[in-house]
């Protein structure tokens, strides 16, 4: 299954100055069977070169096959529930360009229902670290849920590695909402969602979101260091970067 998702993202900061902004953006929504083998079709392919691609070496960890990593994690974890389809929500590189501040797995049990997400976060200097989301007593994530987990991952310069993220989830076959705040001890820092319909993926699909965004591949990245600059202009303090998590994948 490969389906395609023309989404809006949101970003507000809160403190300790104002800032905000929106962008649309392209994801790709597979499973894992899609992603276990080259394939190319039209302008569109897995783990081989092609105008819009996807590679399973971008994600999980080095040298282990999607499913495998997926599937290992669950079994860590003791989610014997999520035992049904596991869903990539990704941006596919374009022209072999590609940068995802976060991608997300969305497991789900055999009937459709969200059992665990694991949010696979990327920074500007190579890092990756992954959170994951599920309830304590392993009951389905419905929308309007929210699960924690203590930030231990450098995101931004400009913000510390402190606090907690605040997640909530929905997915069905008719639209993808997901909703990340950062918290403090001082309260709401930082709100940031993406949210689309998914629809089959075609060339003609494909071609008419790029034709709509030309610089799509480079808007994400572009838009990290021009957001940068309005917060460094507007006096917010510069963190230097600490070590990364020694555990690539945390909860709570």
């Amino acid at each position: 299954m490969i389906q395609l998702l023309a989404a809006r993202i949101f970003h507000e900061r809160l403190r300790p100055k104002k800032n905000r902004f929106s962008y649309q953006a392209l994801y790709c929504v597979l499973s894992l069977d899609a992603l276990a083998r080259p394939w190319r079709k039209g302008v569109f392919a897995i783990n081989r070169a092609a105008p819009f691609s996807v590679h399973a070496a971008d994600y999980g960890r080095p040298g282990l096959a999607p499913d495998a990593y997926i599937r290992q994690l669950l079994m860590d974890w003791r989610l014997a529930e999520a035992d049904g389809e596991v869903r990539l929500m990704t941006m596919p590189r374009v022209l072999g360009y590609g940068f995802n501040p976060v991608s997300f797995w969305l497991c789900q049990d055999r009937a459709e229902n969200l059992r665990a997400v694991l949010a696979e976060v990327n920074n500007t200097f190579g890092e990756r670290h992954s959170y994951f989301c599920f309830h304590d007593d392993h009951r389905v994530i419905e929308p309007g849920d929210m699960l924690d987990a203590r930030k231990v991952f450098h995101v931004s310069p400009f913000m510390k590695v402190e606090g907690r993220y605040v997640f909530r989830f929905a997915a069905n076959a008719d639209r993808i909402a997901i909703a990340i705040d950062l918290e403090n001890e001082e309260g709401l820092m930082l709100r940031t969602a993406v949210g689309g319909r998914p629809q089959a993926m075609t060339a003609g699909s494909l071609l008419s979101v790029l034709a709509r965004n030309p610089l799509y591949p480079f808007k994400v990245i572009g838009l990290i260091h021009y957001q940068a600059v309005k917060l460094f202009l507007k006096g917010i303090r510069h963190f230097h970067k600490p070590a990364p998590p020694a555990a690539s994948v945390s909860r709570r």
